[in-house]
């Protein structure tokens, strides 16, 4: 059952794998190669350095633990599924170049998983899907800086598998628009086994937000950014 359900993910990885093949990445510090290069709006600087929209210097990135992550997330691609999330793509087609269909369309290939719950506690990550859970304990792998043909750059957080079940990813990365230690609100995570091709994946990024928020209040959450 567990091993299904990652080979569904890992289906949905390599179909975007092959559709999509992003920029050459710059060399800086690290293996630097390229993070997801939609622009959806979370620049959202509170003030916080951690926090950059798309512009940042090399030096200003610094590895982060797997606590940043820590808790209980939940999916939001139902949420865009049952239209919950329709009033956050007629904002978007306020302020965009796209109708309100062209972006729910972008966010069905951007948002789509069968993962919908994904709890993190200490270095264990459990992935809760259609066919039941897969628990894996996870490493930092260092960082990666990614640079877009828009010019804008990324950052992949990378954690490998050390031990667990089968079915759990032998990488993880993560993307929550900051570049330092600091606690996520929410995040966009790719996980597979094969690290570099993670890395060329620009077009399905599975997004969490806290599982203690109701449709509602991620709905405002995504406005307000």
């Amino acid at each position: 059952m567990k091993q299904a359900m990652l080979r569904t993910s890992a289906a949905l990885l390599a179909a975007a794998v092959l559709s999509s093949v992003p920029a050459a990445a710059e060399q800086s510090g690290k293996e630097h190669k390229h993070d997801h290069s939609h622009t959806h709006d979370h620049g959202h600087d509170h003030g916080e350095r951690s926090v950059y929209k798309g512009y940042f210097e090399d030096s200003a990135v610094a590895e982060r633990p797997l606590a940043d992550w820590e808790g209980d997330w939940q999916s939001v691609y139902p949420y865009l599924a049952d239209g919950t999330l329709d009033p956050v793509m007629a904002h978007k087609a306020d302020h965009g170049e796209k109708t309100a269909e062209e972006y729910k369309a972008y966010y069905e290939v951007g948002y789509k998983t069968d993962v919908n719950r994904i709890v993190i506690d200490g270095d264990r990550v459990a992935f809760h899907g259609a066919n039941g859970v897969a628990e894996g304990r996870y490493a930092s792998d260092g960082y990666e800086i990614l640079t877009y043909k828009k010019g804008n750059r990324g950052v992949r957080f990378i954690f490998r598998k050390t031990e667990g079940d089968a079915g759990a990813p032998g990488f993880i990365q993560f993307s929550d628009h900051r570049i330092a230690p600091a606690p996520a609100d929410h995040y966009h995570l790719y996980w597979g086994d094969d690290r570099a091709a993670l890395l060329k994946e620009v077009t399905n990024w599975p997004t969490y937000y806290p599982a203690s928020l109701s449709g509602e209040e991620i709905v405002r959450e995504m406005m307000a950014h």
